[in-house]
Order: structure tokens, then sequence, then C-alpha cells
């Protein structure tokens, strides 16, 4: 399949850029992503699996843990990526938009019901909400010659 771009138009560094439609479609099959946020005025990038629903990224992360209290509320990057270094190519997409920790019940019980199981071996009840408010993605294709 042709990825989708802004007209075909490319990056200064020659990577394809992607429309908003064709970076949701790439999220919603990687298997795992990184969140990241601040944590003691500091950069802190956790990786994470998820899924995308109803256009925003949903995190399954548990109680207490620095995650949830670092996101709640805050402005967030998030990026997943898939790249296959022997054929040089793969894209990158980047989202930025307010995290929130889900509190309603009704909410809580659909989120539970989606296809996100942690790969953390502890409990995860908790989920946090990732508003797609921003969203860029490049794709590496091979150099024609």
């Amino acid at each position: 399949m042709t990825p989708t771009t802004h007209s075909g138009e490319r990056d200064s560094a020659g990577l394809v850029i992607l429309d908003r439609e064709e970076c949701l479609r790439l999220l919603s099959r990687a298997p795992a992503g990184r969140l990241v946020f601040t944590e003691r005025a500091l950069p802190a990038i956790r990786p994470v699996n998820f899924v995308v629903h109803d256009g925003a990224i949903i995190i399954r992360s548990s109680e207490g843990e620095k995650l949830t209290a670092a996101a709640d509320g805050a402005v967030v990057a998030f990026e997943a990526d898939e790249i296959d270094v022997a054929a040089r190519t793969g894209w990158s997409v980047i989202v930025v938009g307010q995290a929130a920790v889900v509190t309603d019940a009704g909410s809580v019980a659909k989120l539970s019901a989606l296809p996100l199981v942690s790969w953390a071996p502890s409990s995860r009840d908790r989920f946090i909400r990732v508003d797609v408010t921003h969203v860029t993605g490049r794709r590496a294709v091979p150099a024609t010659r």
C-alpha cells in the first residue's frame, strides 16, 4: 500500500511527510511506543504498550505509579515507530497532547474491554488518555536513483 502524504511532500532531510490519517493508521498497528513526560522538572521517557481508541492514545497503568501521577493533566509527547535497519526504511509518528487519568467509572469499564494488556507483571487498573492534539509523521523510503 502506498503511504498517504501531504501531496508527496518531503522534509529537508528527504523523508516523506505523512498526513494525520496515515499517522493514526500506523499508530494503530504499533505494539509499543514511548511516552515522554516531565519528572522532577526533567524530561523522562517510558516505553509503554497502548491502543488508539476514539482518536486518542490509551495507556494502561497502575495506581501510585510515577507515570500516572506525572502524566495527569500534563502536556506530553508520545512516539511510536517501525524501522527496518537492513532495508533502511521505516516510519516514526510523534503525538503531542494533554494526558489525563481516566476516572469516570463508565469510561474505565469501556477501556477495560479494549485489547490492551499490559506487558508489566503487576496489576494495571488505571488508564491514561492522551488526546492527539498535534501529530506529525515521517517515512524513510529507499532512495531512487
